[in-house]
């Protein structure tokens, strides 16, 4: 990745942007979460954004490995939400509606997979980790950690950028300091909506671009259908009536990392 290329790029897309990136490329490193941890332990303002095409110790969410090829994006920002610590997952609901709004923007039909997937053909195109130092009940510091597949080889459940890009005769972003800009942007708009608008405003835009929603699972052999996402992150589901005891329909919920909805092999 040319820095100079992404300062440019982050010029041309600077109206109405807040965030002062200031940002630190690699080529390799173990994880862009820690090196950018390890940078505010040394006195790195928010913004501060850390950009490697290769990560040797990445984590997905709840302590996952995540798989990090080479020719790849990933990127880390940090901010200073000042959020309850009981609304920390609205960081990432944020997030992830931000990128895939940008994302759409240019072109690129993305969804969401509840709660951190953004998708692309039903298939994951990238994911979100969120990590947080707390203070008294609130959040004092998070990184938003974002991996996209731009190059890098993928499973069978996955898709690359530039390979559906070729496929789709699209040069909607057609450079690695492009997509790192138009992500950088959304992770802003996406938080700048949950603190500038509210929860209310932010889970009805998440909704819009859930591909999960009407979706059916079945629990306890009970089956049921989503219908949406709490403030908390929580995926809601509708349980239906049995067929041979009469119940009233109810919700139950699912904290994120309790059930995984999962990929197809064709989508």
């Amino acid at each position: 990745m040319d820095k100079q290329k992404l300062e440019i790029a982050l010029q041309v897309g600077r109206e109405g942007a807040n965030l002062p990136f200031s940002i630190h490329l690699f080529d390799k490193v173990s994880s862009t979460n820690q090196i950018l941890w390890n940078l505010l332990n040394q006195g790195a303002e928010p913004g501060c954004t850390v950009i490697a095409t290769q990560q040797t110790a990445g984590k997905g969410q709840w302590g996952r490995q995540w798989i990090s090829n080479d020719g790849g994006l990933y990127l880390s920002v940090a901010i200073a939400p000042k959020l309850d610590v009981t609304n920390g997952y609205q960081l990432t609901l944020a997030t992830a509606w931000g990128i895939a709004k940008q994302l759409q923007e240019s072109g690129i039909p993305t969804s969401i997979k509840w709660p951190n997937d953004l998708v692309l053909n039903r298939r994951k195109l990238g994911g979100i980790l969120t990590e947080t130092k707390v203070k008294q009940g609130q959040i004092e510091q998070a990184i938003i950690g974002v991996g996209i597949n731009w190059a890098n080889p993928v499973p069978e459940t996955g898709i690359n950028l530039k390979t559906w890009q070729a496929l789709n005769d699209s040069k909607s972003i057609p450079s690695l300091e492009i997509l790192a800009a138009t992500v950088l942007f959304g992770i802003e708009s996406g938080i700048q909506c949950l603190l500038a608008e509210g929860a209310n405003i932010l889970i009805s835009r998440y909704l819009e671009l859930l591909i999960n929603v009407g979706d059916r699972i079945h629990h306890n052999d009970i089956a049921g259908t989503i219908v949406g996402v709490t403030h908390e992150g929580a995926l809601r589901v509708c349980m239906e009536t049995c067929e041979f005891v009469t119940v009233q329909p109810r919700e139950i919920y699912f904290q994120p990392g309790t059930i995984s909805l999962g990929y197809t092999a064709n989508g």
